[in-house]
């Protein structure tokens, strides 16, 4: 068997040897792909002799992003052993459930965090716990010229990392993440983006994320690119950059490019070396495209998932207004159907699932025979969402199944109310949720945030939703918010504003 090609690092350390990688933003630090491999060598090195690292452990590491994570993530691919990035913004009852599941050998965390580690439960019972800066120290006293090569032979199917993932129950299940998935995401994405070595990008999508390690990240590395990461997302500084740097693609959620339009710096900068903006996690409002539009920045509405990809469907930036909320078309090398019920295949304009085929789905969830059988049939992903196809043949998502509520014995689509509600101009922002109703069954509230200095009232919604919608589309409440609760990923946080309403109602 030979060994498949998975250090894509070094080869582009013997290609490109001093083209730059990686810089870091926060610290003003900057590797070619050759100083960026030798680094990694050695602390695969240390790794394997100080730990006794092997191929098939788990490392996890918790800290918001730094070049840590990318020698890490880098020096466990040249080893084998498998990365489980940690969500820094959970609490320590929350990790040790995460930790138990992973069952790593190695804990990493930032000093930032330190407070949390002591009320970790699981993780002195099964790892080794060291602080990140081990790694830094390490790398600067030894600042070696390093061969590390493994005596292992490496497989695509072999696993690469573990993401979790915030399954329809609420609870974390953590997705294996392999080569394969890797290899063919990259494929993909580079056939779709006309990714070159010569592409830039600023990185601020968390690592604990698909987004941030595989919308851009490894497509890029694979395709001998570079990157300026960053700690968090900071609209100004993200701006100011994306002129200096002369970046090349931006990647980022409706709410991020909505933050950036509103900074005063984005009419200020140059943004002429941009190709595109690919943005993901939720349709964009039309009004919020034609600004980047009018800027020169062209959008390219994407669309996956951690279990598949993630990068799974594409819309030229040339269909962005005439296919509006069209996610355009499955990328390269993914076959996707939509299905009913009964798994026969939906016609043109029915709404049914998402199932996808590829090989950048997921073997399965880590340790978790029972939801892998439940969501893959026969290499077939089950996505859990709701989308339809137009006559043309683009996809739209019409929801998460289980964002879905059913009012009078009607389903109701939570993003299609959304969608035309953001057609009024004094809108900022919108969610709705359904409720509970005795009536109904169930019935739709909205939450809406306006624009600077607009008004409108909940008469005026419902006045503005009449003849335009169903009835019972309708939202039956509204109410006007300052902001709206975001996620980790800056996706609009459905779950927070559902127990605000439940906590309106016991008040």
């Amino acid at each position: 068997m030979h060994n498949f090609q998975t250090d894509w690092l070094a080869k582009w350390a013997t290609y490109t040897p001093n083209r730059m990688f990686l810089r870091e933003h926060q610290r003003d630090m900057q590797w070619s792909y050759s100083d960026f491999n030798l680094r990694t060598n050695s602390l695969a090195s240390y790794l394997v002799d100080q730990y006794k690292i092997k191929k098939g452990d788990r490392i996890a590491i918790y800290s918001k992003n730094k070049a840590e994570h990318v020698i890490l993530f880098l020096a466990c691919i040249k080893i084998g052993a498998l990365l489980v990035p940690l969500n820094f913004r959970l609490m320590p009852r929350e990790l040790d459930i995460l930790i138990y599941d992973a069952d790593p050998k190695l804990f990493f965390y930032d000093e930032e965090f330190a407070d949390h580690i002591p009320k970790l439960s699981s993780v002195n019972k099964i790892a080794v716990v060291n602080k990140l800066s081990e790694i830094s120290k390490f790398l600067l006293e030894n600042n070696i010229k390093s061969n590390f090569t493994s005596k292992e032979i490496f497989t695509e199917d072999d696993a690469v990392m573990i993401l979790f993932t915030a399954g329809t129950t609420g609870l974390s299940k953590g997705v294996i993440i392999t080569h394969k998935m890797l290899f063919w995401n990259s494929i993909n994405t580079g056939l779709r983006l006309d990714l070159h070595s010569s592409d830039h990008t600023q990185s601020f999508a968390p690592f604990f994320h698909t987004g941030g390690w595989n919308v851009l990240f490894t497509p890029f590395l694979h395709h001998g690119a570079s990157h300026t990461l960053l700690t968090q997302f900071d609209a100004d500084l993200i701006l100011q950059l994306m002129e200096k740097e002369k970046a090349t693609i931006l990647f980022g959620v409706p709410t991020m490019l909505q933050m950036m339009a509103d900074s005063p710096y984005f009419n200020k900068v140059d943004l002429s070396s941009v190709r595109y903006a690919i943005v993901g996690g939720a349709p964009m409002p039309i009004p919020l495209i034609n600004t980047w539009h009018n800027k020169g920045v062209f959008i390219r509405q994407g669309f996956g998932l951690t279990e598949v990809g993630p990068n799974c469907f594409s819309l030229h930036q040339d269909d962005a207004i005439r296919k509006k909320g069209s996610i355009g078309f499955s990328n390269f090398y993914i076959d996707a159907k939509i299905v009913k019920e009964d798994k026969t295949e939906c016609a043109a304009d029915e709404v049914g699932e998402l199932w996808l085929k590829s090989p950048v789905v997921t073997p399965g969830y880590w340790r978790n025979e029972k939801a892998t059988k439940e969501t893959i049939t026969d290499g077939w992903f089950h996505t859990g969402d709701l989308v339809k196809q137009d006559q043309d043949g683009y996809f739209y998502v019409v929801d998460r199944k289980k964002n879905m509520y059913i009012s009078g014995g009607e389903n109701v689509f939570p993003a299609e109310i959304e969608s035309y509600l953001y057609t009024n101009e004094k809108i900022k922002e919108v969610a709705v949720i359904g409720v509970e109703d005795e009536k109904w069954g169930e019935v739709g509230k909205a939450y809406i945030v306006l624009k600077d200095n607009q008004t409108l009232n909940e008469i005026e919604i419902k006045e503005f939703c009449l003849g335009n919608l169903a009835k019972y589309k309708i939202p039956k409440y509204v109410e006007f918010l300052s902001e709206l609760p975001k996620s980790e990923a800056g996706k609009i946080d459905k779950k927070k504003l559902i127990q605000m309403h439940i906590r309106s109602l016991n008040n």
